[in-house]
């Protein structure tokens, strides 16, 4: 047997020191850094049912590869599909995070009992039987699903050449441990090593894999950062739990798009797909409430129609506040910033409180306009009509900048039900013969002429 050899690791962040260090040079923090044994010996890890006598990997000129489209497999869930890029990529391996209790295993358990095709979940979390109480209430016929509890990687892979399935779903990789690494499950070592055990298997058996995985308290993925390099696709699942809507976000995807959003809302039979988010972000409320505008944004290739609520009120503790839900305060108080110098509002004095509805976080400059428009509303105290909606960016200087992607954002509007759209002067619209109006503006004192004209 080869000589044990032992090294130190950050369980933070996932530096390696020669040897023990009280506080981690890399991300700073204190009494992080612990031994693990690194056992360097030739293994294998799992057994390929491709022939052992495979020719060596050659180099080609890239105009001789060819470049044919990627052959994916349907999840069966649209909102799935669509943050993957179209589906999972055979071979691919797909990493989970989010909050604990938020519906990751619920989520994956929903597309491994929907799949036609044969699926493993393994589990190191659950019971057998505490797995078949929730199925029971998402999906109770299936006949493709085969579920596992089990935390070694080398008894699952025996497992995994009798079921031979054409999925593998492991809840969590921080509860998997290897017999090649003497060192805890969920430590730094195993993680790597499990992880890289389930990559060989997967580019080996061509079979998409999805890890779940935990987070810490600062809200990143637990383990070393390389764990987030060596997969495929990272998927992070939010939300809050006094909401029962979820958002799906890719934070890394090698085979398709990181803007794209998936949007569920949690129920009692497992998590319904929201097709249609934009009658679920905008409130049902017949009444005229000042504060309140609402802005057409994009999230990927998908138009969204979402409400920005605003609450301007004077400061009592000499010094004002400014927060923000789902929205940047840096970009909040330049917008405030613009609204005193080039509008002539003072807002110095007040407290100013944003609230994006629905729980989301928004990006997008297109939804500068409708802040705006929602301080001033609830500053002056009078509502907006609903039949408005905005999607333009502000400049420094007052300009109402253009957007990209209007005509979309303008179709979703007008499908909706809104009458007039404002969007800057300088955007390039080609739709022609729509129900909705487009006022077309430049400066945000010509926002306010239409608006606030008595």
């Amino acid at each position: 047997m080869a000589k044990t050899k032992t090294a130190y690791f950050c369980q933070n962040c996932g530096t390696q020191f020669a040897k023990w260090v009280g506080q981690c040079v890399s991300c700073k923090e204190w009494n992080t850094v612990v031994e693990e044994v690194v056992q360097k010996e030739e293994k294998k890890v799992w057994k390929s049912s491709t022939p052992q006598h495979q020719k060596t990997a050659k180099p080609l000129l890239v105009s001789h590869i060819t470049s044919e489209k990627e052959i994916r497999l349907d999840t069966q869930d649209l909102e799935f599909n669509r943050v993957l890029g179209g589906g999972l990529v055979p071979g691919s391996l797909t990493l989970l995070g989010g909050e604990p209790g938020i519906g990751k295993s619920t989520l994956l358990l929903q597309i491994a009992l929907q799949l036609p095709f044969k699926t493993l979940y393994v589990s190191g979390e659950e019971s057998q039987k505490q797995i078949k109480m929730r199925a029971d209430r998402i999906h109770p016929s299936s006949k493709t699903c085969f579920i596992l509890t089990e935390t070694k990687t080398q008894n699952i892979f025996r497992q995994i050449m009798d079921v031979q399935p054409d999925l593998v779903v492991i809840d969590s990789i921080q509860t998997l441990h290897t017999d090649y690494i003497e060192s805890a499950a969920g430590s730094i070592s195993q993680i790597r090593e499990c992880t890289a055990e389930l990559i060989k298997f997967a580019k080996e058996s061509n079979t998409p894999v999805i890890l779940v995985g935990h987070i810490t308290k600062d809200g990143t993925i637990a383990g070393p950062k390389i764990l987030e390099h060596m997969v495929d696709t990272v998927l992070q699942f939010e939300g809050d739990q006094n909401y029962v809507y979820r958002i799906l976000r890719s934070l890394k995807n090698r085979f398709g798009s990181t803007a794209e959003l998936g949007i569920y809302e949690m129920q009692g039979s497992g998590l319904r797909e929201v097709n249609n988010p934009s009658e679920v972000l905008l409130s049902k409320n017949d009444e005229d409430l000042s504060g309140t505008a609402v802005a057409a944004t994009v999230e990927g290739v998908r138009p969204l129609l979402i409400e920005i609520q605003a609450l301007v009120s004077t400061a009592v503790y000499g010094t004002p506040q400014r927060s923000a839900t789902g929205f940047n305060v840096k970009r909040l108080n330049m917008l405030l910033a613009v609204l005193e110098k080039r509008a002539g509002f003072k807002l110095a004095a007040k407290d100013v409180f944003l609230n994006i509805t629905g729980g989301i976080s928004v990006d997008d400059p297109a939804i500068d306009l409708a802040v705006m428009i929602a301080i001033l509303s609830s500053n002056f105290d009078l509502p907006i009509d609903k039949g408005s909606c905005f999607a333009a960016e502000v400049g420094l200087s007052g300009e109402i900048r253009p957007v990209q992607r209007i005509d979309q954002r303008i179709l979703e509007a007008e499908k909706l039900g809104f009458k007039i759209i404002y969007a800057s002067k300088s955007n390039k619209i080609g739709l022609k013969n729509t129900k909705i109006k487009v006022q077309l503006v430049a400066k945000i004192e010509d926002v306010l002429q239409h608006l606030f004209r008595e």
